[in-house]
Formats: C-alpha cells, structure tokens, sequence
C-alpha cells in the first residue's frame, strides 16, 4: 500500500489576496463587513504558525506556547504615526527563545512582495548592547567567522542592522572592529519571493533559515551570560 503523502502546513494564496484587498481598502468599515473572511485567512497563518513551531522546536528550546500565541495583531498603533491606516497589511509572528542563556529571537513575516524571515536582536537594551560591544571589540575574530562563513553568506548575505555614523562612546575611532562596534541593531534576514512562500516545503525552509542562526547566537548568548573569565554572569 502506497504511503499516503504528509501535507506540511503552508501560507496560502488567499492569505496574499486578503492582504491585498485589505491594502486597497484599509478602513473599518470595510474590516468589519469581512471579518470573517478575516478569521478565516488568520486561522490559515496560525496553522502555519503552529507547524512553523513544531519544526523549530525540533532543534531549539522555546518559550512561545503555541503558534497562535506567536502571531502579531494586525491592529496598527497609530497613536505616535502620520500614517493613521488602522491596519497592518501583512502577516507575522515571533518566538522566544526559552531560559536565559538562550538569547535572540526568531520572526517571520508573510508579505507579498516582501517576505522574509529573521532572528537576532532589534532592541537591545543598553547594557546588553554594551556587554555585546566589549566582547566584539575584545577579540572579534569568533564574530568574524561566523558572518564570513559560506553558509552564512549564502543565507544571510550579511549582517544587517542601524548603525551608528561615528564611534560608540567609550570606544576608539580606530578600533579595528569599529565596522562592527558601530551596530545598535544585529539583525540575520533572509528574503523569500512569493513563489517560495507558497511552496509546500516553505515551513521547512523557514525552520532551516532559523537553525543556520545558532552559530550567531551561540556566540551572543555567550557574550551576555558569561563574565570575561566564561563564568556564568
């Protein structure tokens, strides 16, 4: 008897055309008259969002309860913003990573246009940023091979993230790891067209994009949960 063929959870094309109904007509009242439609389409990325779990969970210790707890409002906070849409028109979630000395987080978002999947560290706090800063400009060189390995560039291209235009304080222009010294932000994104987020094998890939982070944050996890002598902070 032939095996019967597992369907993987996936991102489906009615998600990307609510979305895109939604960016032409980004107002409550129209919200309100298809918010089952709405309801629908969320339980579709919730269901991805589970798998996505699922998968991840396979290779890494994770706080996030469940994929449904992963998911972003799509309700916009348009309290500090000239842009007054009430909605967001994409998708997106993330997941925490579980204990202390687990650090960074993974994120994904379904766009059309613009889907990616990330992980890192997009607001550190000023002393973890400071810990992270005096590991890099004490030896940068693990750092380096981590961002200049072939596997990371063919994922991640490169280290991306705000930097700061001059020398953070406290450390010399001339440092020779200043180009790394300069980041408030240390992002790995890995971009993915439309065609790709629809595939069936998509949950999968993104689970591969998240485990080709570790090296990466191995070493920042490190960094903030260890004194200079690698004992427990």
């Amino acid at each position: 008897m032939a095996k019967k063929d597992i369907q993987l959870p996936r991102i489906q094309q009615s998600g990307f055309d609510f979305l895109k109904t939604l960016k032409q007509n980004n107002n409550r009242d129209w919200f309100n008259a298809h918010k089952p439609k709405y309801q629908q389409e969320l339980e579709q990325v919730e269901t991805f969002a589970e798998g996505l779990l699922q998968e991840l969970s396979a290779h890494d210790l994770i706080e996030t309860p469940s994929g449904k707890k992963s998911i972003y409002r799509i309700y916009r906070d348009t309290r500090f913003s000239q842009d007054k849409t009430p909605y967001k028109t994409h998708w997106s979630g993330s997941f925490k990573r579980a204990t202390k000395q687990r650090r960074g987080g993974y994120y994904f978002h379904i766009e059309a246009g613009n889907s990616f999947v990330a992980g890192g560290f997009w607001g550190p706090s000023t002393d973890d940023l400071k810990r992270i800063r005096e590991e890099i400009a004490f030896d940068a060189a693990p750092l380096r091979k981590i961002i200049n390995s072939k596997s990371f560039k063919t994922m991640f291209q490169a280290l991306e993230g705000e930097q700061l235009k001059t020398a953070p304080k406290g450390f010399p222009a001339d440092h020779e790891a200043i180009d790394l010294l300069r980041y408030k932000q240390f992002l790995l994104i890995r971009r993915f067209t439309d065609e790709e987020v629809l595939k069936g094998d998509f949950v999968k890939e993104a689970s591969r994009t998240f485990q080709a982070m570790r090296p990466f944050f191995d070493f920042m996890s490190e960094a903030l949960t260890a004194d200079p002598n690698g004992l427990p902070a």
